[in-house]
């Protein structure tokens, strides 16, 4: 892998349940959302439906298990909720999935599927390697607000993807930043599927390996490279 990823000590021992791994993919060609990409939504909120059998999202053991891990750091699971859970209750509300383009619409298919977050960086615009930290409350973020980028500053303990530029994700994967996101003009691209205890490494696994897939299919010329498991 090209990029190097590292968990702290501190965000080790806040989520002892923690685990990802990364998919890299070179030689993509994105652009605007297409009827592929929105059948592989419409097939996820499909998948997600018989898997949830009526149940509210937060009632997975898996997304159980990362609201308790938003607790543990001080932010309110019901107010800033993960990636996953977010994008489950929207492929469940009427209106349904965004789509945003190729690549953003195919990760967010296998993170709703497989009730996991999934983030998408630009590996182009990412500065050095990337770590998950406990913020200083420093760091600057860049956001958008108002159609405008503005810079944000996550809270003092906030868990958060940063490189060496500033942070790529708040709130563990709650939030994208716009400077490293992948945009209709990214050719490279890391993809980070995260999961917390009880949900099992061959389960991560097969979510890598599905998303590998449709990033192939999608893109017959990249380069995809799936990491090994990282977990504690």
């Amino acid at each position: 892998m090209s990029c190097a990823l590292h968990v702290s000590d501190e965000v080790r021992a806040l989520a002892p349940g923690f685990g990802y791994l990364a998919v890299e993919a070179h030689g993509l060609t994105n652009g605007p959302s297409d009827d592929a990409g929105s059948a592989l939504l419409d097939e996820a909120t499909r998948r997600l439906a018989a898997r949830l059998d009526g149940r509210a999202p937060q009632d997975d053991p898996h997304l159980a298990a990362w609201r308790a891990a938003y607790t543990a750091f001080g932010s309110k699971p019901s107010r800033t909720r993960n990636s996953a859970e977010a994008l489950a209750r929207r492929a469940l509300a009427d209106g349904g999935l965004p789509r945003i383009n190729r690549l953003v619409d195919l990760y967010n298919a296998i993170s709703v599927a497989h009730l996991i977050p999934v983030g998408g960086e630009d590996l182009d615009r990412i500065q050095g390697g990337m770590r998950l930290v406990r913020a200083t409350g420093e760091e600057p973020f860049a956001t958008a607000a108002g159609g405008a980028e503005v810079i944000e500053h996550p809270d003092a303990g906030e868990v958060v993807w940063c490189d060496e530029e500033g942070v790529t994700c708040r709130r563990w994967n709650w939030r994208q930043g716009v400077r490293t996101r992948l945009t209709e003009d990214s050719v490279s691209a890391l993809f980070l599927l995260e999961r917390m205890a009880p949900m099992p490494l061959d389960a991560l696994s097969a979510a890598g390996a599905e998303l590998a897939e449709a990033l192939h299919k999608a893109c017959p010329d990249a380069r995809i490279e799936i990491g090994e498991i990282w977990s504690q």
